[in-house]
């Protein structure tokens, strides 16, 4: 995809009109707007697929640490993005979700000359209620530089009585 994607907030009424699928897959061809973060922190949604999801973006001079390492937020960051959206492939439409949990595990550092990394998550369990994803950073070889897991909360659709 070498079209420059829009960036922009969409009110949480029009999201939830949509099954996850189908929202990512209207953000990924630019049919809605990218999240403003994506912007930010300059990576986008590459690939969508019922419980997959990919990322990428190329860390710049911006994201680095004060020892000229890429900071470990932007690599969270990437990894959030990718498992929370390989969850939110698996909600139907109405239905919000938020975290529980985030964990990363850095195996290398991310120097500034890596090049593009793509962030890819995938689900593991998908309940009624919980989500569970797991997540990989990768350059464009292969190499592993964090990994992580993530478990979500599937919400009751708004205005429903518990």
């Amino acid at each position: 995809m070498t079209e420059i994607p829009t960036y922009g907030a969409i009110p949480i009424e029009e999201a939830l009109k949509y099954s996850g699928f189908d929202f990512l897959c209207a953000i990924r061809d630019g049919k809605l707007p990218h999240p403003k973060i994506a912007s930010t922190l300059d990576f986008r949604l590459v690939v969508v697929e019922k419980g997959f999801v990919a990322w990428e973006g190329i860390p710049k001079a911006e994201y680095f640490n004060p020892l000229g390492r890429v900071h470990g937020g932007w690599i969270s960051t990437l990894l959030d993005s990718c498992m929370g959206c390989a969850g939110h492939t698996m909600i139907d439409a109405g239905y919000p979700y938020t975290s529980l949990d985030l964990k990363v595990n850095f195996t290398r550092g991310v120097m500034p000359d890596v090049g593009a990394l793509r962030a890819e998550g995938r689900v593991v369990h998908a309940g009624r209620t919980m989500l569970s994803m797991e997540g990989r950073l990768v350059d464009t070889a292969g190499k592993i530089y964090a990994h992580g897991t993530s478990v979500c909360l599937v919400l009751d659709p708004p205005g429903k009585n518990t």
